[in-house]
């Protein structure tokens, strides 16, 4: 159990039977009566956000968070499938729970899935990925207009700005983190 003296931004706490983390988080002393605790709470499941005050002998439950190491298989309807590597356990993600993440889910990549009370939020996948540039416009040497990068598609259908000299085929590494070319891969 934690007590509100205990808040701070990034705790995950359970409010009502759902999860929350704290987003913001102020201590308020006014001269009369008891210190006050001012958050801006995000509900890990729905995304819904909203500003609380707790007194200091409010005390809340811990949120029953955990990862698990799990396999993507691939994609059917709007779901995402994912493989528990120990039990095999498949588990289903929608589109708003995967996010971002699906520009760079690669068949049989290993991810962390948040859980919580067994029930999927979301994913964590690795920093760094290795794809195939499957479409990428020729470059025109001297063409200095359309300046030091230009787009391609890779695999996964995700588009991104590389420098010029990436072509068709290449395999490059990506930052998922903020979606950008690093380098090229050789092999």
């Amino acid at each position: 159990m934690y007590t509100a003296s205990d808040l701070r931004k990034g705790l995950r706490i359970k409010i009502d039977n759902d999860p929350y983390i704290v987003t913001e988080f102020n201590f308020v002393k006014p001269g009369k009566g008891q210190a006050l605790y001012r958050c801006k709470l995000k509900n890990m499941i729905n995304g819904n956000q909203f500003e609380r005050t707790f007194r200091s002998v409010d005390v809340f439950e811990m949120a029953d968070l955990q990862e698990k190491k799990m396999q993507y298989l691939y994609k059917e309807e709007g779901k995402y499938c994912f493989m528990d590597n120990q039990s095999y356990e498949q588990v289903f993600l929608g589109e708003d729970q995967v996010g971002e993440a699906k520009n760079f889910l690669l068949d049989n990549i290993e991810v962390e899935i948040l859980l919580f009370e067994d029930r999927p939020l979301g994913i964590s996948l690795p920093n760094f990925i290795d794809v195939v540039v499957t479409k990428a416009d020729p470059w025109a040497k001297g063409d200095s207009v359309s300046g030091n990068t230009k787009p391609v598609t890779v695999q996964t259908g995700y588009q991104l700005q590389v420098p010029p000299f990436i072509e068709e085929g290449e395999k490059i590494r990506i930052d998922t983190r903020s979606g950008e070319y690093l380098t090229r891969v050789k092999g």
